[in-house]
């Protein structure tokens, strides 16, 4: 029914858009002089009407289930409920849901299929409410929006309003929900550093996040230091970059400066596609392909190599990479004006001096941005690490070791059924946290440099 609803409110959206551009364009053509072109007599209409009717099916959706889920359970037999608790109401409401979706597990109590079939009935009822109130709503607006076309509205200045409106309301959401996450990673972390020291968090040398079994158990000291953590991530963020960084430079420099149109039109997409890759498939790349590989280099030299290595997912997350970086240097290269390339080569210059000591220098924010870009995205991989690197946090440099990630652990402490009151669960969001601060400044130090060293062209 829901999908009917926002037809319907499309459908009549549209034909409001319709009938006053027609009205408007009549009214044209009789010599009148309108304010507004047509079309903006039109998206009067159809904004008018699309806006305030769809944050009314937005708010009806919102508020329908609570509502019916109260009148259900409120026209429960008496005596149903007696002895729940909060838990096992939620669990008869689910299972009477279950039944009105036909989801019957063994002979439910007659009650429980007469509650899912008022349930069925409720949503039902709801539906069809909507679907009136939608049409009688949007039509009445329809014939308000037709009534104002004349020669003295402002169609234009009423879109424009309307439009403004929609992009602070998005600009605030957008906010709004950056605060509410700020807001959630702080108030679990202070909860956090509550049962941990911070101190231990940020200097401790291991994590094994661990609760107590018993009362008289005792986690380890140090079991949630980040250092290792942080570390693993370190490792496999440098390894990748050392191999997406050249490769994404070079070959954007030759696919912008030195390779024939023929060539840039087919590499240019086939490189690109490397960014359209899941990870999941790339996280398969490396432990079938990649680590096997690096196993058998190691025993052919006598060098002993882990079973997941962080050089094998670093390798495989930097190819992963080159797309960006390669798309970011490419888009600022082709950014420099081309008087500046004419004028070095009308100097003498050769096309590597001009692309060294020219073009290189006026695209460095544009190219540190990409490179930034892909260190953010490196630092908040999560699939290609769980398959490839392992779980096992590790104090180490060494690629050749097995490390884990930031992002690994709070998907690891995450898992399963969660109870956010000990410091094992809650160590995911001091790790999330801290991850928000690490990309941050990696954020700010790219706007400070693409600040600093932009230059700007007549």
């Amino acid at each position: 029914m829901t999908t009917f609803v926002f037809a319907a409110l499309l459908g009549v959206s549209i034909l409001g858009y319709l009938l006053n551009r027609r009205a408007a364009a009549g009214l044209r053509a009789d010599g009148t002089s309108l304010h507004s072109l047509p079309g903006y007599h039109g998206l009067f209409s159809f904004l008018s009407t699309l806006v305030p009717v769809f944050v009314l099916i937005v708010l009806w959706l919102i508020l329908q289930g609570p509502m019916i889920d109260h009148v259900v359970m409120s026209g429960l037999p008496a005596g149903s409920l007696d002895g729940l608790d909060t838990g096992g109401r939620q669990l008869v409401l689910a299972e009477i849901k279950s039944i009105s979706r036909g989801q019957i597990f063994g002979e439910p109590e007659q009650w429980k299929m007469d509650a899912a079939q008022r349930y069925l009935e409720l949503h039902q009822m709801s539906g069809w409410v909507l679907l009136s109130i939608v049409v009688i709503l949007s039509l009445a607006i329809v014939a308000f929006a037709r009534s104002r076309v004349g020669v003295e509205f402002r169609a234009r200045h009423s879109v424009e309003r309307i439009v403004s409106g929609l992009m602070i309301f998005c600009s605030t959401v957008a906010i709004f929900t950056t605060v509410g996450i700020i807001a959630a990673l702080l108030f679990e972390s202070i909860r956090f550093f509550e049962m941990v020291p911070i101190t231990e968090f940020l200097f401790g040398l291991n994590w094994e996040p661990q609760i107590p079994l018993r009362e008289d158990q005792i986690a380890a000291e140090g079991a949630f230091g980040w250092l290792p953590v942080i570390l693993g991530t370190i490792v496999i963020t440098v390894v990748a970059l050392f191999l997406a960084v050249p490769v994404g430079l070079l070959s954007a420099i030759y696919l912008n400066e030195f390779a024939p149109d023929r060539l840039r039109a087919v590499a240019k997409p086939v490189l690109e596609i490397l960014a359209g890759v899941p990870t999941v498939v790339y996280g398969f790349f490396a432990i079938l392909v990649v680590a096997p590989a690096m196993r058998s280099f190691g025993a052919s030299l006598g060098i002993p190599v882990s079973p997941n290595t962080a050089l094998a997912a670093g390798s495989v997350m930097g190819i992963m990479l080159i797309p960006f970086i390669s798309s970011f240097t490419d888009d600022a290269l082709s950014a420099v004006p081309k008087s500046l390339r004419d004028g070095a080569l009308a100097l003498g210059a050769t096309r590597a001096e001009t692309v060294l000591n020219v073009l290189f220098p006026a695209a460095i924010p544009g190219i540190v941005g990409g490179i930034l870009l892909a260190v953010s995205r490196a630092i908040g991989e999560t699939m290609i690490v769980v398959m490839a690197a392992g779980l096992i946090a590790s104090l180490t440099i060494n690629p050749l070791d097995s490390v884990t990630t930031v992002t690994v652990q709070i998907v690891t402490l995450l898992i399963g059924d969660t109870s956010f009151d000990n410091p094992k669960t809650l160590a995911a969001f001091a790790l999330g946290m801290m991850l928000f601060v690490v990309t941050l400044i990696i954020n700010v130090f790219a706007l400070r440099i693409v600040r600093k060293y932009r230059e700007a062209y007549d």
